[in-house]
C-alpha cells in the first residue's frame, strides 16, 4: 500500500517514441503540423457551418459536431506527446494520466455513437425523405448529439474508477504515447479480469452495437437506393454517403483492432500505430473527405471568402 501511495504521487512515464531517439525533433515537427493542421481544419468546418445559416440542417449539424469531437480527442493527447518530444520530460502525474484516459474514452465513445446517429439520419433522408422534417426535427436531432456525450461520459467514468483503483507496484513506465487502457493494465500487479471485463462489456455497448446499427442503415440504404430507376438519382444518393462510409470504416476498423481483443495479444509497436491513425490520421482526414466534393460546403466557403474580402475593404 505505501508503494502504491507513493506511485499515485510520483506518477508514471511516458515512453513515447523514444526508441527512435535520433528522430526525437523530426517527430515533433511532424507532429506539430499534423496537429496544426488538425486544429485548422475543423475548425474551419466548425466556423463555416456555424456562420452559414443554409448549412444549419441536421446533416451539417452533426458534423459540426464531428469536428468538435476530432478537435477534443485529439487535444487529449497530441499536445503531451509534443510536450514529451520537446522536452524530453515523461513524467505525467498519476492525476494527469487518469484524467488523460477519462476524458480520451469519453470523446472515443461519443465518436462512435456521433457516426451511428450521422448514419441514421442518412437513413431516414434516403429511405423517408417524406418524413425527414419530422424525424429529424431539431429537437430530436438535439437528442442524437446529447445521448452520445451523456451516455460516454457515464461509462468512462466507471471505467477510469475501476482502473485508477488497481495497483502498479512494478515499473511506471508507459510503453505508449499517451495514457491508454491496455499499457495501464499491463503495468498493473492486480487482478485486471473485472477491467478486462468492464472493457468488452461497454467494448460491446459501444462499439460493436453502433457499428451494427450504422451497418443496418447502410443496408436499407443501398437496398432503397437500388431500386431508383435513374443511375442519375443512384449516383446522387451514394454520393452524400460514402465521405460518411469512408469515415467509418476508417475509425470502426481501427478502434475494433485495437481494443476488442485480450491484453495478452498487446503488441506496444502495433498499438501505437493503430493509435495513430485514429488520434491523428481520421481527424485530419475527416474535413477533407466531407468537405472535398461537397458542393455546399464548397459554395458556403465562397460565399463567407466574399464576405470577408467585402468587410475588410470597407475597413481599410
Amino acid at each position: 500500500m505505501k508503494l502504491e501511495s507513493q506511485l499515485n504521487e510520483s506518477g508514471f512515464l511516458i515512453q513515447g517514441f523514444s526508441e527512435f531517439s535520433q528522430l526525437q525533433t523530426t517527430l515533433f515537427i511532424l507532429f506539430l503540423i499534423i496537429y496544426l493542421i488538425i486544429l485548422l481544419g475543423n475548425l474551419s468546418v466548425f466556423a463555416v457551418i456555424s456562420l452559414t445559416p443554409h448549412l444549419q440542417t441536421p446533416m451539417y449539424i452533426f458534423l459540426m459536431n464531428l469536428s468538435f469531437i476530432d478537435i477534443s480527442y485529439s487535444s487529449t493527447t497530441l499536445p503531451k506527446l509534443l510536450h514529451t518530444l520537446y522536452s524530453q520530460n515523461k513524467h505525467i502525474s498519476f492525476v494527469g494520466c487518469m484524467t488523460q484516459l477519462y476524458f480520451f474514452a469519453t470523446f472515443t465513445a461519443t465518436e462512435f455513437m456521433t457516426l451511428t446517429s450521422m448514419g441514421y439520419d442518412r437513413y431516414v433522408a434516403i429511405c423517408h425523405p417524406l418524413h425527414y422534417a419530422l424525424r429529424m426535427s431539431h429537437r430530436h436531432c438535439m437528442y442524437l448529439i446529447s445521448a452520445p456525450w451523456i451516455i460516454a461520459f457515464v461509462n468512462s467514468t466507471g471505467h477510469t474508477v475501476l482502473i485508477s483503483k488497481l495497483s502498479f507496484c512494478a515499473s511506471r513506465l508507459i510503453n505508449h504515447f499517451f495514457c491508454d487502457v491496455t499499457p495501464l493494465l499491463k503495468l498493473s500487479c492486480s487482478d485486471t479480469f473485472y477491467v478486462e471485463l468492464l472493457t468488452y462489456i461497454l467494448g460491446t455497448l459501444t462499439t460493436v452495437n453502433s457499428f451494427l446499427l450504422t451497418s443496418v442503415s447502410y443496408i436499407f440504404i443501398i437496398s432503397t437506393v437500388l431500386n431508383i430507376h435513374s443511375s442519375e438519382g443512384q449516383q446522387k444518393a451514394f454520393s452524400t454517403c460514402t465521405s460518411h462510409v469512408t469515415c467509418v470504416v476508417l475509425f470502426y476498423g481501427t478502434l475494433i483492432c485495437l481494443y476488442m481483443r485480450p491484453t495478452s495479444n498487446y503488441s506496444p509497436s502495433r498499438d501505437k500505430f493503430f493509435a495513430l491513425l485514429y488520434i491523428a490520421m481520421i481527424p485530419l482526414l475527416n474535413p477533407i473527405i466531407y468537405t472535398l466534393k461537397n458542393n455546399e460546403f464548397q459554395y458556403a466557403i465562397k460565399t463567407l471568402s466574399r464576405r470577408v474580402i467585402y468587410f475588410h475593404r470597407i475597413i481599410i
